[in-house]
């Protein structure tokens, strides 16, 4: 044998290890992909690339592990990469994947020109349908951003991946990957721990602090997220990996699909009894339960037999106690042959969800649809930027009546991050106007020519305006929400009066009528010398209110910088009720001040109380007359009388 020959037959050997050992990494990698181990499969697959290996099957599997983890960037690269070498050698949903990862790295105009391609080569798809129909607003879509909302991270006091917020009582639950409280088990999707739900209190600013995990038996070693509750709190629905009483259980597939348990509250405050619902199967994932507002439907997403694509939007009758209707699919004007998912019913029963087969921004956007006949939602309508980003938005949950509501989404902007975090969603600052009527409160009569101030809480001056004929005034210099102003009026010799006033969220017009004292107010009437404002109770109540704190506190630092001041307080009330009662509560309120005072370290010996209840009327507003609110308002007071 020459040397020739034994060098061509080495080649050869050679050549046939390499492929045989190729094709069996190859295996390893499929095998690991299959498992949806995408983590592992990755790094498999690039190690591929990088020995030479070339094949559509190893570019579209490549682009897939990065595609289902939301890295877009990288899926972009790799499915590029697939249309460039193989274009014949790929499925139509390829460019839909990767028109999604376009758009989520901004690149829309690219985007559409795959979703074009997508929609030639898928002519019966709901998804190509869509974007066919809506193509013409996308450009709009993608342009406009509603002044009507801020989205602000929620989650900036809490750590690693958070998501699937909803409402608990007066706290929030979320999905946290952040430690396993029930093991350290990472999972290979994503290469982060196994979910876990927390609980976690909201503070005045709408974000989210101190969590701790769900007490009592929710937590498992796999995964748990997205929950609904009963109004009640006493029962919760939540998500899990197929796992009940310590055993697992696996599909054909090897895997372990998702469930929706149901658990109840005991009288310790942790969470027991849980039982799987039963419309759940081995064969097939249900999860992310949302319940009607009236309780009598639970809403699920699922990709079990009836389904359009990926995952659908389903929901169950709740008959009674583990006694429920026929999954019903919500239909293909709701569902497409994508992922339809975290499903949320607000109180005005419109229906939230997230989808990326309807045409949106990104990966998942959030889209909404009433439920109602004439609802506020008439078609599966994008809430559009703000609410949605390029990124992947889900489990969007709100309340109409607060404008109040979270969401979650991988927009951190954290370079290579797929991570989520939550958002709440508040309603932005509109146009804030405050106007009013100045009058004479002994009168009514308005009072032309008034100087009315509106200052910040410092009581810096941001604006003064004059009152008109009728008494009316209009601040119109621009007015921030969530912030605290004064309002304060003067009108020659008249006490001057104020009001505090803490404006809201959205547009809004803002009504601070105040009433100015004439001229005669009695030597020995502190109140009326400090121009107190009425210190008000809660009907039938007698404890002090914060807002009576402030005009308290003028009394407290009257007291401090005149030691020999000694004051009498009498309390009065309006003619409503019966005279025993108002004379019964005029005393506890007059009493409730003196303690408020004492409390404060002032000492008892210079303090006096007594309640008077209706007797001392300042009008007519006796009993069987009608009077107005404010005119009632002028007899329910307190006075603090400079004793001699």
């Amino acid at each position: 044998m020459s040397k020739n020959t034994l060098l061509v037959l080495l080649i050869t050997f050679l050549n046939f290890y390499i492929l045989n050992a190729q094709k069996s990494t190859l295996k390893k990698a499929d095998e690991e992909f299959d498992t949806f181990a995408y983590i592992d499969a990755r790094e498999i697959y690039l190690n591929i690339v990088k020995e030479g290996y070339d094949s559509p099957q190893v570019y579209k599997k490549l682009g897939d592990t990065y595609y289902f983890n939301s890295e877009y960037t990288e899926a972009v690269k790799w499915y590029e990469w697939l249309i460039r070498k193989y274009p014949n050698n790929i499925e139509s949903i390829y460019y839909y994947r990767v028109a999604q990862s376009l758009k989520s790295i901004g690149e829309y105009q690219k985007s559409k020109k795959m979703m074009g391609e997508f929609a030639s080569k898928s002519a019966n798809s709901v998804i190509a349908q869509n974007f066919m129909a809506n193509y013409p607003s996308l450009d709009s879509l993608i342009d406009f951003e509603s002044e009507k909302f801020d989205v602000v991270n929620a989650t900036k006091l809490l750590s690693s991946s958070d998501f699937g917020p909803s409402f608990y009582m007066d706290k929030i639950v979320y999905a946290s990957s952040s430690s396993n409280t029930k093991g350290n088990k990472i999972h290979q999707w994503n290469g982060l721990p196994y979910l876990d739900l927390y609980e976690a209190e909201i503070r005045k600013d709408g974000e989210l602090a101190n969590p701790e995990p769900l007490k009592g038996e929710i937590n498992t070693p796999f995964h748990e997220s997205s929950a609904a509750f009963t109004k009640d709190g006493g029962t919760i629905y939540f998500t899990r990996n197929n796992y009940i009483n310590g055993k697992k259980k696996r599909n054909k597939e090897k895997l372990m699909s998702l469930k929706i348990y149901k658990a109840v509250k005991k009288k310790n405050g942790s969470w027991g009894d849980v039982e799987e619902l039963p419309f759940n199967s081995d064969s097939y994932s249900v999860a992310h339960p949302a319940l009607s507002p009236d309780e009598k439907k639970l809403y699920f997403s699922s990709d079990m037999p009836g389904t359009h694509g990926q995952s659908d939007i389903w929901y169950v009758d709740v008959l009674n106690h583990m006694l429920y209707g026929d999954p019903v699919n919500l239909g293909p004007e709701i569902n497409t042959e994508a992922r339809e998912t975290f499903p949320f019913i607000s109180k005005n029963n419109n229906l939230y969800f997230a989808s990326d087969g309807h045409l949106g921004l990104g990966g998942l956007d959030i889209f909404a649809i009433s439920l109602n006949k004439n609802g506020e939602f008439e078609e599966v309508t994008n809430l559009k930027k703000p609410i949605n980003s390029n990124k992947d938005d889900f489990g969007f949950i709100f309340k109409e009546d607060t404008q109040l509501g979270y969401l979650s989404s991988n927009r951190g902007g954290i370079k290579g991050s797929s991570s989520d975090d939550i958002y709440k969603v508040v309603q932005s600052c509109g146009k804030i106007n405050i106007q009013g009527i100045i009058s004479d409160a002994s009168t009514g009569k308005p009072l032309e020519n008034s100087r009315v101030v509106l200052m910040d809480r410092n009581s810096v001056v941001l604006n003064t305006v004059s009152t008109d004929a009728g008494g009316n005034y209009n601040f119109n210099a621009p007015i921030d929400c969530d912030k605290e102003y004064i309002v304060k009026a003067e009108y020659k010799d008249y006490l001057p009066n104020e009001r505090s006033v803490t404006t809201p969220r959205g547009t809004a017009v803002l009504q601070i009528d105040l009433e100015l004292i004439p001229p005669d107010c009695p030597i020995d009437d502190l109140g009326c010398r400090l121009n107190l404002q009425p210190i008000y109770f809660d009907y039938g109540k007698h404890f002090i209110r914060a807002d009576a704190e402030v005009e308290l506190a003028k009394i407290l630092e009257a007291m401090k910088q005149y030691p020999e001041l000694t004051i009498h307080i009498e309390s009065h009330t309006d003619s409503r009720s019966s005279a025993d009662f108002n004379l019964r509560l005029s005393e506890k309120r007059a009493t409730a001040t003196l303690e408020w005072l004492v409390a404060k370290g002032i000492s008892r010996n210079r303090l006096s109380a007594k309640g008077y209840g209706e007797t001392q009327l300042l009008n007519e507003c006796s009993n069987g007359v009608r009077c107005s609110d404010n005119q009632h308002q002028l007899n329910r007071r307190s006075m603090f009388i400079i004793q001699n």
